[in-house]
């Protein structure tokens, strides 16, 4: 189709401009003569940076603003890491594309001392950065020898303290790392036997307007349908929890020929009940493979170890 303009809301940080500024050169170059103009704002996940994620809340934590841009017409698409895009969207609003996913894989990022040294051989009391309840809960099952702290900020920010000695190893996205050109600082990527990696980790997601034929038809070229399918059946196996991006809820998923097969946790936040399952089945119906996932772990205990959580854990007023 032909356009002549297109405005994407996108998060300021690096890695999301890194994202935005892909998204638009890849439309500039399936499109011709489309213009893309970015408007490039903080969200609320931004600006709050001495609170760990759990406690603020994560409904639209990194999403709420740029959704607000295109609700009122100053944006037609929105630009999101998929990991961080509430399986539930605003009433008005639909994911209208995935992309091609980068390595969903969580990486290991050491400091300069501990450069002959994995995450399972590092002292004991080892102090690692990590702003993910998922990491947290699924590594202190299998690290129990480690310390764990909350690490705040961009990518950036974070390497720096690590740097500083303010941690002994940090565990970032590598597809996040090796979009900024920052693969060389991985370590060791996480096997999923360890850290099942969060829902749509790797992959982005292009949010629109439902109403908007014209705009949903120019971002489909974008649209990567293997990683659609596998991102689908996990955003439906984390709404049928009623689960969050902040809570220790992981996957894993990929497809053999026709069959589409995913692996579920839920894991407690001190890592000592952790319950995980797979199924396969046909990849016409990936959200039916989520929700069957998702009964099959609750009917094992998920339930009430995300009842407890979600006690625990209550997001600040």
């Amino acid at each position: 189709m032909t356009a002549s303009l297109l405005r994407i809301a996108s998060r300021r940080s690096q890695l999301a401009m890194v994202q935005t500024e892909w998204v638009r050169d890849e439309l500039q170059r399936h499109h011709a003569g489309l213009e893309v103009s970015i408007e490039a704002m903080a969200t609320q996940g931004d600006k709050i940076l001495d609170v760990a994620l759990a406690k603020i809340g994560d409904k639209g934590l990194f999403t709420k603003e740029l959704e607000a841009q295109m609700l009122v017409g100053r944006a037609d698409v929105a630009v999101h890491s998929l990991k961080d895009l509430p399986t539930n969207l605003p009433e008005g609003l639909m994911l209208g594309c995935i992309t091609e996913r980068e390595d969903p894989a969580d990486a290991v990022v050491m400091h300069a001392r501990h450069r002959e040294a994995t995450l399972a051989t590092l002292p004991e009391g080892s102090i690692v950065g990590t702003s993910s309840l998922r990491r947290l809960a699924q590594l202190r099952h299998h690290y129990p020898h480690l310390r764990f702290d909350d690490i705040r900020g961009n990518v950036i920010t974070r390497l720096e303290k690590l740097d500083a000695g303010q941690f002994d190893c940090l565990i970032l996205a590598a597809a996040g790392l090796g979009r900024l050109g920052l693969a060389d600082r991985i370590h060791e990527c996480l096997d999923p036997s360890i850290s099942l990696h969060a829902v749509g980790q790797g992959a982005l997601g292009i949010e629109c307007r439902q109403d908007d034929g014209a705009m949903l038809e120019l971002i489909k070229v974008l649209e990567h349908r293997p990683t659609a399918e596998r991102c689908l059946a996990e955003r439906a196996f984390l709404r049928q929890l009623e689960g969050g991006c902040q809570v220790p809820i992981g996957v894993s998923s990929h497809i053999e020929a026709d069959t589409l097969v995913l692996t579920g946790m839920v894991a407690s936040l001190d890592g000592q009940r952790l319950i995980r399952d797979s199924v396969s089945g046909p990849r016409l119906d990936p959200e039916a493979l989520g929700i069957d996932l998702a009964e099959r772990l609750r009917s094992q205990g998920a339930g009430e170890i995300l009842a407890r959580i979600f006690a625990d854990v209550r997001p600040q007023a």
